[in-house]
């Protein structure tokens, strides 16, 4: 059954019975932007109201395409998306509308984590429900200046290369947490900060509180895929630096180039081992 057919997964009410990783599937193939986070946000309330159940070993599976995305933003090639000035509004406006797209990604990857893979501890995906639920609130933030600036989510053009990663993933777990959370995403530690002080310097100060609340954040979300990567790799009793080493390879996850965030990198949880491999 398509979820977004199945009459208990109402648009933004949870029965007692409604399971939490069935939740995050639907919510996961729901097109619309704006209501897929507005549906994420009302997911955690629920669980945190008692109002959801866990099955950690349901075996699911997708019947619309993963993840639902609306018809704009036009994704194309990293190389197509223009880079603008950020003295321009129109460039803080482009520059706002690509930490949107990303803050969506990251909707959908939390919820994929969510739905894809069973077996874990209860507080796996309790985790990654917050992450989720952290990314949803950043998306109607950013979403929200957008419309501000008189533009909308999906007026400019968007690169798709986090998702990529997250296909090249779908069927290993610990090179999922390994290469988008702790990797693809870490990545926002390093170039926020300066995002954040151009749209300062460029008098958009209430763009620069909304990420300031995103880089709290987000070293809380690279911490629980640390932490899990770290679970994983106990699990199977293997060495995290070699296995990492091995997994870029594998799955060709793109070079990390500095300037790297040390504080940021080891408030996320970074071993210095692992920083000094950077």
């Amino acid at each position: 059954m398509n979820p977004s057919s199945n009459p208990d997964f109402p648009e933004n009410k949870f029965s007692a019975a409604t399971e939490l990783r069935r939740a995050a599937l639907h919510w996961l193939v729901h097109t619309d932007s704006a209501a897929k986070a507005a549906g994420v946000r009302a997911m955690a309330h629920a669980w945190h109201a008692g109002e959801l159940v866990l099955d950690r070993d349901a075996m699911l599976s997708a019947d619309a395409d993963v993840p639902g995305r609306p018809a704009h933003p036009e994704l194309v090639s990293p190389l197509l998306v223009k880079s603008r000035s950020m003295r321009t509004e129109e460039g803080r406006a482009a520059m706002i509308h690509a930490l949107a797209h990303i803050e969506f990604n990251a909707i959908n990857l939390a919820l994929d984590v969510i739905w894809r893979f069973p077996h874990m501890p209860e507080a796996f995906y309790v985790d990654w429900l917050k992450v989720a639920d952290e990314e949803a609130y950043h998306f109607s933030l950013l979403e929200a200046h957008l419309q501000v600036l008189g533009c909308a989510y999906g007026d400019f053009t968007a690169h798709n290369s986090l998702w990529d990663m997250a296909e090249k993933t779908k069927d290993d777990i610990l090179a999922r947490i390994a290469l988008v959370p702790r990797t693809m995403e870490a990545r926002g530690l390093d170039a926020a900060p300066p995002v954040r002080n151009k749209l300062a310097q460029a008098g958009d100060h209430a763009a620069a509180a909304i990420l300031d609340i995103i880089m709290r954040d987000e070293i809380g979300h690279v911490a629980i895929g640390n932490r899990w990567y770290g679970w994983l790799c106990e699990q199977r009793r293997l060495d995290p630096i070699a296995t990492f080493s091995r997994l870029t390879v594998e799955f060709k996850a793109p070079v990390m180039r500095g300037p790297f965030n040390m504080e940021a990198r080891r408030a996320a949880g970074f071993t210095e081992a692992e920083l000094a491999l950077m």
